[in-house]
């Protein structure tokens, strides 16, 4: 948690100007606070911080990095499985708060923008930050297979209010949307680094569900 506190106070730090606006450290604690949340089992503290060491490893592909840094704490900061608003409630979660910390408005509204758009992961051609959120936040489908499953397992967890059939029927309609696009990853680096490996696992995974191992 201090490592991620730190991290929040930089990136406020680089996103608004020098000496204006209030004390981020009680914004991280809050924000720290839902992402630590009793119903979460993949999107917990741990995804938070994996989504930001991708961001870094993608840093020169943005255009506002420090925007792409904020939206990555924003992206599922409310979120309850049961519900479809979630990235809604997220970025009007950031529409409130950074205005409050010193974020001027044309970055609290690319910030917003960023969050929406992790409903779809499909950025616009040239939308450099909106590749970078989405490709970071997807990075973890490219993880070894044993990485790979604890996600999966993690993913199902949260879910666990879903009986097994309807669970299986769901995830394996979005593992085929999924494997039905041109490209899962934007940015030059996801697609030489992370593509082929996410296929192989999303595939992977599809297999299972549809033998019901």
């Amino acid at each position: 948690m201090t490592t991620l506190a730190s991290r929040w106070a930089t990136t406020v730090a680089n996103a608004r100007a020098p000496h204006t606006g209030p004390d981020p450290a009680p914004y991280a604690t809050n924000l720290l606070a839902r992402w630590d949340e009793p119903q979460r089992r993949y999107h917990t503290t741990d995804h938070l911080a994996a989504v930001l060491d991708r961001i870094d490893e993608l840093a020169d592909h943005a255009q506002d990095l420090p925007a792409v840094q904020l939206a990555a704490w924003f992206h599922d900061a409310v979120y309850r499985p049961d519900r479809s608003e979630n990235e809604e409630r997220s970025a009007a979660l950031a529409e409130r708060a950074l205005p409050e910390l010193g974020i001027d408005a044309p970055r609290t509204a690319e910030v917003a923008r960023l969050v929406r758009l992790t409903v779809t992961h499909d950025p616009a051609d040239g939308d450099r930050n909106g590749e970078v959120l989405c490709d970071a936040d997807l990075a973890v489908l490219a993880g070894s297979p044993d990485r790979y499953a604890a996600y999966a397992a993690a993913v199902r967890a949260e879910y666990g209010f879903v009986p097994d059939p309807d669970f299986r029927a769901g995830r394996a309609a979005v593992l085929r949307q999924l494997l039905a696009l041109p490209h899962l990853f934007r940015t030059p680096h996801g697609r030489a680094h992370w593509e082929q490996p996410a296929r192989h696992n999303l595939a992977t995974e599809l297999s299972l569900l549809s033998t019901g191992t």
